[in-house]
């Protein structure tokens, strides 16, 4: 992986970048992307044991916090502790996500409240956390990692879209109320991806269908008019590219990745 550098060193060389849901899949090539360009690194998942494979591959410093990402307390007191270990929080990336997927007759309030909870409050809640810090230092970049259901509907995932929906408003709201203070908020916005989110719908439509897998993948690239599979090292490149830009600017952007670009391009 080849990052951009100044004056011979890594752009991000000095900065702390706390990364949510760091132990798989986008949040893993994540927190690789932005330690290879020098920051040290905040993995904040859920089980430490399996964020140690991650860590494992990293360039430089790292921490490894432990917090449910929909728990308000135990959120806040996991990006404490990584303030605690490797300083203040300069970048923050709410990447932990998840889908569940239902006929709209079918969805209850249940899954509502379990996709708000983790695609809107969770991002709320940590932002709540950091901002305090960056605003004093008058430096910061909040990434949220949405997805194109975030800017588009989608059949069968109505909680998921309408929470993915409010997390790209939360970024554009946000975005203006803090780049005068110097912080920059954008989001991006993943078409499917090489992850385990996809390897399950993959294997639902398998399970109802009998299909091979490659005609379930194929299926769900056809109907989402999406030539390929997007991989994870491609959204954290506009990861990266957001948190390298001048604080302040862009803001409030929803960044779409969905494979079109020429490879490596964004």
């Amino acid at each position: 992986m080849t990052l951009h550098t100044r004056d011979s060193l890594p752009v991000l060389t000095g900065r702390h970048a706390l990364v949510t849901g760091a132990n798989r899949g986008i949040g893993a090539a994540i927190v690789r992307t932005l330690s290879a360009a020098g920051a040290r690194v905040s993995l904040l998942v859920r089980n430490a044991a399996r964020a140690e494979a991650v860590a494992a591959t990293l360039a430089g410093p790292y921490a490894v916090v432990v917090a449910d990402v929909t728990d308000h307390e135990a959120l806040v007191d996991a990006c404490t502790a990584a303030a605690k270990a490797l300083g203040p929080i300069d970048i923050l990336v709410n990447n932990a996500g998840t889908a569940e997927s239902a006929p709209f007759l079918k969805t209850e309030t249940a899954l509502f409240d379990r996709m708000i909870a983790m695609h809107l409050m969770a991002p709320v809640w940590a932002s709540q956390a950091v901002l305090p810090s960056m605003i004093e230092r008058k430096f910061g970049h909040i990434v949220n990692v949405a997805s194109v259901a975030g800017l588009m509907g989608a059949p069968y995932v109505t909680a998921y879209t309408a929470a993915k929906h409010a997390m790209v408003g939360l970024t554009r709201a946000l975005a203006l109320e803090v780049a005068p203070r110097g912080i920059s908020v954008n989001a991006v916005c993943p078409a499917y991806t090489d992850t385990d989110l996809v390897k399950g719908a993959v294997d639902r439509i398998v399970q109802r269908t009998g299909r091979s897998g490659s005609d379930a993948l194929h299926s769900i690239l056809s109907d989402a008019g999406q030539a390929r599979i997007v991989t994870s090292d491609e959204v954290a490149r506009a990861v990266f590219a957001l948190c390298t830009a001048p604080a302040g600017s862009p803001v409030g952007q929803a960044i779409v990745v969905d494979g079109r670009a020429p490879d490596g391009e964004l």
